[in-house]
């Protein structure tokens, strides 16, 4: 059960990065968006605290406003710059992994040609496939830790675009996989909570996820 003073501290976390209705993001959000030197973001860990509490907190949609501003487009660049670090890359993103709760994530479409980078407003899974498969996942957010997860091998993905529109596609293979991790992150859920078995470093190979 969750000890009342760390429940306390989710609804801090959750009305710091949120706001009390407001439709565009607010000043803490803002200050996020926009903190440090260089494009690549701080990555928030459960090697942190308070850090591990703002991963196990749910993340808020993100509203026309938001979307339209030019925190958005900092944002969105800065996050691709944190997944394409050459020293710390990954295949996928979730704002909360830069200290935001907001639903928002960026994935690799290796369904794709050239295997562009794309992000997705407020996503959602509206149907998974009954093809679930065992499979090496990792997690810019969980640092020095492989394990296998299961996932199923395709999926109904809604989610709103960069013009806010809505949008439906279906996703098969390795990138339905990314898009599973990354929304669960949007939920406050981490691999590790669904992971079966660790990966011995030894086991590992670059097949497995790093998301």
């Amino acid at each position: 059960m969750m000890k009342p003073f760390t429940k306390l501290l989710i609804m801090i976390a959750t009305l710091a990065n949120v706001g009390c209705g407001s439709e565009g993001f607010t000043p803490h959000e803002k200050e996020v968006i926009a903190a440090g030197e260089v494009d690549i973001m701080a990555l928030t860990t459960i090697a942190n605290e308070q850090d591990s509490i703002l991963l196990r907190s749910k993340s808020e949609p993100l509203t026309r406003e938001m979307v339209e501003s030019k925190e958005f487009e900092v944002l969105c660049r800065r996050m691709l710059a944190t997944v394409q670090d050459p020293l710390n890359e990954g295949v996928g993103i979730a704002a909360p992994q830069v200290g935001l709760l907001r639903r928002l994530v960026a994935v690799q479409r290796f369904d794709k040609e050239g295997e562009p980078f794309e992000f997705f407003v407020n996503p959602e899974i509206v149907e998974l496939g009954d093809d679930v498969e065992l499979g090496g996942e990792g997690c810019l957010s969980v640092p020095e830790i492989r394990g296998e997860v299961r996932r199923a091998q395709s999926l109904v993905l809604r989610y709103r675009d960069a013009a806010f529109e809505e949008r439906t596609e279906r996703v098969e293979g390795f990138t339905a996989v990314i898009f599973q991790h990354e929304i669960d992150h949007l939920d406050g859920v981490l691999f590790i909570d669904k992971m079966e078995a660790e990966i011995e470093a030894e086991e590992d190979d670059e097949t497995d996820a790093e998301e």
